[in-house]
């Protein structure tokens, strides 16, 4: 594929994060004393920021490691998004998970975004909020009903601002707009480049096989079960993130919120009793070679993510004894819980060959399409460039209720309106000369757990990320199954014509063979949550309250993926900013 390097995009103008208050140098802050110190600039941590200084009498300072959102063409462009994981790039922690027994003991690449935004500045710009059944089960697993699908929809609207697609198209009957937000910080939009045959022949599949593929109008109305057209966080032709968005120029510049890049957080410190419990005084981060500390007089709140979060927490003593003995770490808390029970989707792809021109390697693999299609996008926000290259439709689906899977293991699932599998459906395939379509399967009901731990006393060491990807046998046995309904659904009559070889032909493989070839090839789904789990008020296990403080600590709260007890059948952005949303609420009404 043509990198951004390769052509040239010529004078762009950002409206994005205002530069104002924005610091490179921690020598140019005003200062390092206040209210509520933000660990994290990502997805959760500037929806944190925004909402607390939305009341002028409170000082909130954002910790960022990473660098600008600004300029940052493969974030920005939203066709350019894979370029993300090409490589190890300047814009990523380049992070690999430990060997994973459920893939033969392969240790695969983990995206986690090093850049303002987290990976909402990252990610694939898919947008999915999930079943209503998966919100109602963290309900229940909480004891807390602000947490149920009925409870936490209004966040999904305050935090949205559906767009129209940049090719301006008639979007009748291809999304209800009476379940979408209007006026919040996040654009929502539908794909604004088309891609007809493709796009024609899914629909006419969901025709001919109404029974195991119906057509669903808008996945996000809490049953997400059908196959529909996929929505993105992309406004007008560009990635919408929680940088762009909630740290707008509006709102960056508020006197009361400052946001440090480069500022690596190693550990929490300053330890003292509050009312018989551990409560840390300060944050101590790294900015260039040397350490500081900001000190929080209400809140620490550490939105580092599924990974940073339970990292920084063992870095800083919170965690269980033993391990944190074992590398000499001193124990503030033993809190056992602490980086256990990550929950990940795992992916793999199939991929055919196509008697057609209409796909992403028409542009892909032409210098001058894709030259051509970069000036478009330069000039008007338009063309090829604003398609991000995750698909045109999404299927949820779910196994069928003799799956030999539940001989394995009970159904993981929420409940019955909620999804086993994702079908992505990408009108593209492998860097193979040629043209393609993928179905990009996702396992998106796992029973399988993993972990993040540290492997030293090193704050600065890159933590043991293990998601534990097919470690339950149920996992791989519902994938296979998955397979088979994703070549089902290419099997339609609507494909016939079309459709070429597969570039690895499943069909012609016993179970055995295919289950080898699925350990060999499934990928990260980089969904991972429940590092830093909610439980009851008066559970013995769990990381933090519903409330999102973290048990047994004072002053100290998590608002971020990691609360979340299991992953949802979903792409998880929607899910962290209403996680998000709801957790500034929760901090507002303690404060006041």
């Amino acid at each position: 594929m043509f990198s951004p390097a390769s052509t040239i995009l010529g004078v762009l103008f950002f409206g994005g994060v205002g530069l104002c208050k924005l610091y490179e140098d921690v020598a140019d802050l005003p200062r390092l004393q206040y209210d509520y110190v933000v660990v994290g600039g990502g997805t959760a941590g500037n929806v944190v920021a925004n909402r607390l200084t939305e009341n002028p009498d409170v000082s909130v300072l954002v910790l960022e490691a990473g660098v600008s959102n600004e300029g940052v063409l493969i974030s920005e462009v939203p066709f350019l998004g894979n370029d993300f994981f090409a490589s190890i790039n300047p814009y990523s922690w380049n992070y690999t998970t430990t060997p994973q027994t459920g893939l033969n003991g392969r240790a695969i690449s983990y995206a986690r975004a090093y850049l303002l935004g987290g990976c909402s500045s990252h990610n694939g710009m898919v947008y999915t909020r999930g079943a209503q059944d998966d919100f109602d089960r963290y309900a229940n697993l909480t004891g807390d009903e602000g947490w149920s699908w009925n409870q936490i929809f209004p966040y999904f609207l305050k935090n949205e601002k559906w767009t129209p697609p940049a090719d301006q198209h008639d979007t009748h009957g291809q999304f209800n707009p009476g379940i979408h937000g209007t006026a919040g910080p996040i654009s929502v939009s539908l794909s604004g480049f088309q891609w007809p045959d493709f796009q024609r022949r899914i629909i006419q599949t969901t025709e001919e096989l109404p029974d195991d593929f119906p057509f669903n109008l808008d996945m996000n109305s809490g049953q997400p079960l059908g196959v529909g057209w996929v929505q993105s966080t992309i406004g007008h032709g560009e990635r919408s993130s929680s940088a762009t968005g909630y740290l707008a120029p509006d709102f960056i510049q508020r006197p009361n919120l400052d946001v440090l890049l480069h500022a690596q957080v190693s550990k929490l410190v300053n330890v003292t009793q509050h009312q018989g419990k551990p409560s840390f005084g300060g944050v101590q981060f790294r900015s260039g070679a040397s350490l500081f500390v900001a000190e929080a007089s209400k809140e620490i709140i550490l939105s580092a993510g599924s990974i940073g979060t339970p990292q920084i927490l063992l870095n800083s003593g919170v965690g269980d004894h033993n391990a944190l003995h074992a590398l000499g770490i001193p124990t503030v808390l033993d809190l056992p819980s602490v980086g256990q029970n990550a929950s990940d989707h795992s992916y793999f792809g199939l991929t055919w060959a196509v008697n057609s021109d209409d796909t992403i390697e028409s542009i892909t693999q032409n210098a001058t399409r894709f030259n051509e299609a970069s000036e478009q996008w330069n000039t008007s926000r338009t063309g090829p460039f604003v398609f991000p290259q995750t698909g045109t439709h999404a299927g949820w689906l779910r196994l069928s209720q003799d799956s030999p899977a539940f001989d394995v293991h009970a159904d993981p699932s929420p409940g019955p309106g909620a999804p086993h599998f994702e079908l992505l459906l990408l009108p593209s395939g492998q860097d193979l000369p040629g043209n393609f379509v993928t179905a990009l399967l996702a396992m998106v009901s796992p029973v399988s757990r993993g972990s993040v731990t540290v492997s030293s006393d090193d704050p600065f060491a890159d933590p043991l990320i293990d998601p534990g990807y097919l470690a339950s046998e149920f996992d791989a046995i519902a994938l296979r199954e998955g397979v088979k309904l994703a070549q089902k659904f290419f099997n339609a009559s609507a494909w016939h014509g079309y459709l070429g070889a597969p570039t690895i032909n499943l069909a012609a493989m016993n179970a055995t063979e295919q289950m080898a070839t699925l350990r060999a090839n499934v990928a990260s789904g980089s969904h991972t949550v429940g590092t830093a789990s909610m439980s009851p008020r008066d559970a013995t296990y769990g990381v933090v309250n519903p409330d999102l403080t973290v048990k047994g600590i004072a002053g100290l709260r998590v608002i971020d993926a990691s609360v979340l007890p299991i992953v949802p059948g979903a792409h998880t952005q929607a899910a962290t900013y209403v996680v998000a949303e709801r957790g500034a609420d929760l901090v507002k009404q303690l404060w006041t």
